[in-house]
């Protein structure tokens, strides 16, 4: 019983990779934030700087994306 219930959560997951982008990503904001927090000290605010790397995760991945779709426009 359990072992089948542990398949379907594997299953499922490996269906759903999105999710998983979006945990790493804000993991990465996590870690990115409190550098950046580190470095200027209190010229920002802590919201702030998670709204900067959240941004700047964002710009990151529209470059890619429109980088790919330029160059494998058939894709799309």
């Amino acid at each position: 019983m359990i072992s089948e219930n542990l398949v379907a959560i594997w299953q499922a997951w490996c269906r759903r990779k999105y999710p998983t982008y979006l945990f790493l990503a804000l993991c990465f904001n996590l870690v990115l934030a409190s550098t950046v927090f580190a470095a200027t000290g209190d010229a920002f605010s802590r919201p702030q700087i998670y709204a900067l790397g959240i941004l700047g995760i964002g710009t990151v991945c529209l470059s890619i994306y429109l980088f790919v779709v330029m160059f494998q426009p058939e894709r799309f």
